[in-house]
């Protein structure tokens, strides 16, 4: 019994989470990013450690990445989020470049 009350109150946390605002850690690590890929259309980072901290989850669409491989996007990201990513567990990260609009 115990084991299932837990099992709910993790889910239950798990699904309020959905509903809060930004942490102060994924505003911290979304204000990083901005001033470090000006060319980004697009820059999400989730805390997926349940609000600690632990671990964030970071999806990138920018300029910055065109022409670059995967590798090497990540390797940028990391290198902009160094100072944080020392404090953390782990970080997912996403990456993307934009994309030219086609001509209409």
């Amino acid at each position: 019994m115990l084991r299932s009350l837990s099992r709910q109150l993790l889910v239950s946390v798990m699904r309020q989470r959905w509903y809060c605002t930004a942490t102060d850690g994924e505003t911290r690590l979304a204000n990083i990013l901005k001033v470090k890929f000006p060319g980004a259309v697009e820059i999400k980072v989730d805390d997926i450690s349940g609000g600690c901290g632990a671990m964030y989850e970071v999806h990138i669409v920018a300029d910055e990445f065109k022409g670059k491989r995967t590798v090497m996007q990540h390797r940028m990201v990391n290198e902009a989020l160094a100072e944080e990513v020392k404090q953390m567990h782990g970080i997912r990260i996403n990456t993307q470049p934009t994309q030219e609009k086609a001509d209409s």
